[in-house]
């Protein structure tokens, strides 16, 4: 049956996994001992799932961002968003795409020995095949016909591109809290806007040296830990050189010691060139389309261009919340997000004013500035 899910391997993990400071092992620290559980896409790939066992309301599946993983959920312990809805009894699942440290397996092709075939996929896929068969099998352990979903930046880019290729599935999410989500990329700033820009000759000297990987256990990714773990100068140089000028300055929520937790847990993770490339093309189009194969188009669609995802088979509710401070999730696309969507059922702009696009995972005092606002929304939801 298309869309089948094959359940290969449970484990209740009440001792540490082999892997150490994984989700896992942060759910046991602080009262949530995981169940860990792998799923097949349609597609071959196997994905990483955690699951923190709860009681209150609809399951609630919460899917990460870019360059992340299932870690940004729990990394700040009782200040983070997967432990705290896990203290307040939610039945919350921990979702985590093709590629990254949870999710690199495939059923017959290898990461790094067949990359080109394996790294063939962007955030189009995430939302064709790995989402789909993440949820299926959370109401198939469930026994419910709907769920409650929080998304984070690429988090929610997924759940728009599935709801408008396969609809049947608006049915089956309740309600999609999207936090610093990401659509529309018309109004970013520098330096990331520069960046974009010159991605083209990137890209191409990036396949040209067959790398099809970026970061995580690729050579971009060694490089970047091997500098940002260096003692105080690292956190400078990437914080003051990458994250904040990306995401937003907010040196108060991003401080010196979470930052080498973060560089620890092998962030960013690894994520396909393919994928960078599409998110530049959305910028540079203006639009939110499918990847754009050049001359390829008429073979792939049809068509000469790529066709527009259709928001307007987004029907599931959702509400949307941005920050102020935030570079890449502008409030000005998010609006254009907002008039897209069929069902926009809020749209908050956070009143804390430095709040920026790693905010909403890896702040220190979200516990203040966000998670009111997504417990309000989630007991509307009811």
């Amino acid at each position: 049956m298309a869309g089948e899910i094959i359940l290969l391997l449970t484990i209740k993990l009440c001792v540490l996994s082999t892997l150490s400071e994984n989700t896992a092992y942060f759910s046991i620290q602080y009262g949530h001992p995981a169940e860990e559980y792998h799923v097949i896409t349609e597609d071959g790939y196997i994905l990483g799932i955690f699951h923190l066992p709860g009681y209150r309301g609809l399951p609630l599946l919460l899917m990460h961002g870019i360059m992340d993983s299932s870690d940004s959920w729990i990394i700040r312990g009782n200040n983070s968003l997967g432990i705290s809805l896990a203290n307040l009894g939610y039945d919350v699942w921990l979702g985590n795409c093709r590629g990254n440290l949870y999710s690199r397996r495939h059923v017959y092709l290898d990461a790094d020995n067949d990359a080109s075939a394996y790294w063939n996929f962007s955030f189009h896929e995430h939302g064709l095949y790995d989402l789909p068969a993440i949820i299926d099998f959370v109401l198939s352990r469930t026994g419910t016909n709907k769920l409650n979903a929080i998304g984070f930046s690429q988090g929610n880019t997924i759940f728009y591109v599935m709801a408008s290729l396969r609809p049947q599935y608006n049915d089956r999410v309740n309600l999609l809290i999207s936090l610093a989500p990401i659509a529309f990329l018309r109004n970013l700033g520098p330096p990331l806007s520069l960046l974009i820009d010159v991605s083209s000759d990137l890209i191409t000297i990036g396949r040209s040296l067959q790398q099809y990987e970026v970061f995580g256990n690729s050579l971009t990714g060694f490089i970047h830990r091997g500098i940002c773990s260096l003692p105080f100068l690292g956190y400078f140089l990437c914080s003051f050189g990458f994250v904040f000028p990306i995401a937003g300055y907010d040196l108060l929520e991003y401080d010196y010691d979470f930052h080498y937790k973060v560089t620890r847990m092998k962030f960013p993770m690894s994520i396909s060139l393919k994928n960078l490339n599409h998110f530049a093309q959305i910028r540079k189009r203006g639009r939110f389309s499918q990847f754009d194969y050049g001359d390829g188009n008429i073979e792939v669609y049809g068509s000469v261009e790529p066709p527009d995802y259709d928001l307007r088979k987004v029907t599931m509710s959702v509400a949307l919340l941005c920050g102020q401070n935030d570079k890449l999730a502008r409030q000005k696309d998010v609006e254009v997000l907002k008039e897209a969507l069929r069902n926009t059922v809020q749209f908050t702009l956070l009143e804390y004013k430095e709040m920026n696009h790693v905010d909403f995972t890896w702040g220190k005092n979200m516990d203040k500035y966000l998670f009111p606002y997504i417990l309000q929304i989630l007991n509307k939801s009811v």
